[in-house]
C-alpha cells in the first residue's frame, strides 16, 4: 500500500488506533518540530511535538505484537554545548539552552527511560535512538536552513543573509544518513539486544567546513553570482562548533559516509540546478539514489 496516511503524534488515541491497525514490524520515528528559530517563537509546540510525541510512539510500541525495530531519530543538538572541537560521543552529557535542543535532550531521556523498562517488562523488539544533524541534499525546502535559504534567495532574486558565517556543523548528505538508519534498522531486527541503545551518525570529514565556505563552494558549483549579507542575529544563540564522534557506528554497524562534504555539495548543487531548469525532478532524484547505491 503506497498511500500516505497522516496522524498527529501528539494525539495518543488516534496514533494508537492507527499503529494497532497497521501492526508494523519496523518504525522510524522522524516526526518533529525541527527548527531552532521556530522553537523560540513557539516553545510549547516544540516540547509537545518532540517530547510528548516521542513518548507516545514509545508507549504505544511497547504493546505492538509484530514490532522488531524502533528507531527514534533525535538530533546532534541533544548534547550539552561545550564548544568541544573534538566532538561528542554517545556517553556525553545531554542538554540544551534553546527550546529545540532542550526538547531533543529531553526526548533522549524519555527514550532511555523506556529502554530501561525492558528490565522490568519483556520487550521483544530492538529500541535505538539516532543522533545526527545538518543534513544537506536536494529537495530540502525547510525554513532557516543554509542551503534552502540560499536557493530561495536565487528564486526570489533577493540578497542572501548569512546569520553565522563561522559556524561549523557535521555536514553530510541525506543519502549517507538514511543509509545509516536503514543499516541500524536491519541490525536491530536481527539482533535487538545487541544493537539497542544510542548511535551517532556523523561524517568522517578530514576538514570541517564553515557556513561561509559552504556557500562559496555552492555558488561555484551552481555557477551563480550572488551577493550575500553577513548579519548576525544577536537574539539567537546557537552552537558555534558542533561535531559528532561516530566510532561506535563505524565499528559495530559497519557504517561510514560514502561522500565527503564536497561530494555531498556536488550532488546537492546538481539537484537544485536540475530543479531550477524545470527538468523532471522525480526521475533525476531516482537517478541520484541509484547512483549512490550502485557506486
Amino acid at each position: 500500500n503506497n498511500k500516505q496516511k497522516f496522524r498527529n503524534i501528539k494525539n495518543y488515541k488516534t496514533l494508537k488506533n492507527y499503529l494497532n491497525k497497521v501492526n508494523p514490524e519496523i518504525i522510524f520515528h522522524l516526526a518533529a518540530q525541527s527548527l531552532v528559530k521556530k522553537s523560540y517563537k513557539n516553545p510549547r509546540d516544540t516540547f509537545e511535538t518532540n517530547c510528548i510525541g516521542t513518548m507516545n510512539i514509545l508507549d504505544i510500541s511497547m504493546n505492538l505484537k509484530k514490532l522488531k525495530s524502533l528507531i527514534i531519530i533525535t538530533s546532534d543538538k541533544c548534547y550539552k554545548n561545550m564548544e568541544r572541537k573534538s566532538g561528542y560521543s554517545e556517553n556525553d552529557e545531554l542538554g540544551g539552552a534553546d527550546p529545540y535542543s532542550a526538547s531533543k535532550a529531553a526526548a533522549e531521556n524519555i527514550f532511555n527511560s523506556y529502554l530501561n523498562l525492558a528490565n522490568f517488562k519483556p520487550v521483544s523488539f530492538g529500541l535505538a535512538s539516532a543522533r545526527a544533524g545538518n543534513v544537506i541534499g536536494g529537495g530540502d525546502w525547510s525554513e532557516d536552513r543554509i542551503i534552502p535559504d540560499f536557493i530561495k534567495s536565487l528564486q526570489k532574486k533577493k540578497p542572501f543573509i548569512i546569520r553565522s558565517q563561522n559556524a561549523v556543523r557535521p555536514w553530510q548528505h541525506i543519502f549517507d544518513l538514511l543509509n545509516g538508519y536503514l543499516i541500524l534498522g536491519k541490525k536491530l531486527y536481527a539482533n535487538p539486544k545487541k544493537y539497542s541503545g544510542s548511535w551517532n551518525f556523523g561524517p568522517n570529514n578530514k576538514k570541517d567546513l564553515k557556513v561561509l565556505e559552504i556557500i562559496k563552494y555552492l555558488k561555484t558549483k551552481m555557477n551563480v553570482k550572488k551577493k550575500f549579507i553577513i548579519k548576525k542575529d544577536k537574539k539567537l544563540k546557537e552552537t558555534l562548533f558542533l561535531k559528532l564522534i561516530s566510532q561506535k557506528s563505524n565499528k559495530y554497524l559497519g557504517w561510514k559516509t560514502k561522500l565527503n562534504t564536497f561530494q555531498a555539495l556536488d550532488l546537492t548543487a546538481k539537484w537544485f540546478n536540475s530543479y531550477l531548469k524545470k527538468e523532471n525532478i522525480i526521475d533525476f532524484s531516482r537517478k541520484q539514489v541509484n547512483e549512490f547505491y550502485n557506486d
